[in-house]
C-alpha cells in the first residue's frame, strides 16, 4: 500500500519522547518525561513538509487510501511499543457533528479504524464531543487547552480497559489531555495516544 520511497519520506528516523511526543536531543527531552496528560504517546513524524501535505490530502474526499497508508506507517514504526502498552481497544478523537457535516468525515476516524485493523483490536467511538470549539489551529498555543477543556464526554463505559487514542495532529496536547480526562471518567485505567504528526515548533 505504501512504497518504500514514500515510507521513507513520511516516516522520520529520529527518536521521540514517549511522554510528550517531542523530539529527543542527545537522548533527552525538555519535558523530562514528566508529562502526565496521558500514559504514553507515539508519533509518526513532525508536522512539516511532506507529512503535512499528506495529512491535508487525506482529509479531502477520496483520501481514504492515503489515510490507510499513514495508519500503516504509524503502526509499523511503533508496533513494538504499541504491543508493550497492551491496549484493549482503539478510539478516535471525536469531531463535533457540525464540523463532520461540513467536512464530510473525520480523518481521526479513518486513522483509528486502520490502526485498529493493523493491531487486530476493536475500534469504538468511546467519546463524544459535546460542544463545537474554536479550531485549535486558530488559537495561540497557550489558549488551546482551555478551549477544549470539558469538551468531551464518555459515550460508553470502558471500565478497566486500556485505550489507544488516535488523532491526525497534536500541538500542545490539549485535545488529547481533554480526551484522557473523559476516558478516566469512563473508567479507563490507561490512555495512550498515537498520532500521525506533532507540530513541534508551536508547542509550549
Amino acid at each position: 500500500m505504501v512504497c518504500d520511497d514514500c515510507a521513507g519520506r513520511l516516516s522520520e528516523d529520529r527518536d521521540r519522547c514517549l511522554a510528550c511526543g517531542g523530539p529527543l536531543t542527545a537522548g533527552e527531552c525538555r519535558c523530562g518525561g514528566r508529562c502526565r496528560d496521558w500514559d504514553g504517546i507515539v508519533v509518526l513524524a513532525g508536522y512539516d513538509g511532506e507529512i503535512r501535505e499528506a495529512i491535508l490530502a487525506a482529509k479531502r474526499p477520496a483520501g481514504d487510501l492515503l489515510a490507510a497508508g499513514l495508519a500503516r506507517l504509524l503502526v509499523a514504526r511503533h508496533r513494538e511499543q504499541l504491543a508493550a502498552w497492551r491496549p484493549d481497544l482503539v478510539a478516535p478523537v471525536p469531531m463535533h457533528w457540525q464540523r463532520r457535516v461540513r467536512r464530510g468525515g473525520s480523518l481521526a476516524d479513518g486513522l483509528a479504524r486502520r490502526v485498529a485493523a493493523e493491531l487486530r483490536l476493536p475500534c469504538h467511538a468511546v467519546l463524544r464531543r459535546t460542544r463545537a470549539t474554536v479550531m485549535q489551529n486558530e488559537l495561540e498555543p497557550h489558549l488551546r487547552r482551555a478551549n477544549v477543556a470539558g469538551a468531551f464526554r464518555p459515550r460508553r463505559r470502558v471500565a478497566g480497559r486500556r485505550v489507544l487514542l488516535v488523532d491526525d495532529v497534536t500541538t500542545t496536547g490539549g485535545t488529547l489531555a481533554a480526551c484522557r480526562a473523559a476516558l478516566a471518567e469512563a473508567g479507563a485505567v490507561a490512555a495512550y495516544a498515537a498520532v500521525a504528526a506533532r507540530a513541534d515548533r508551536l508547542t509550549r
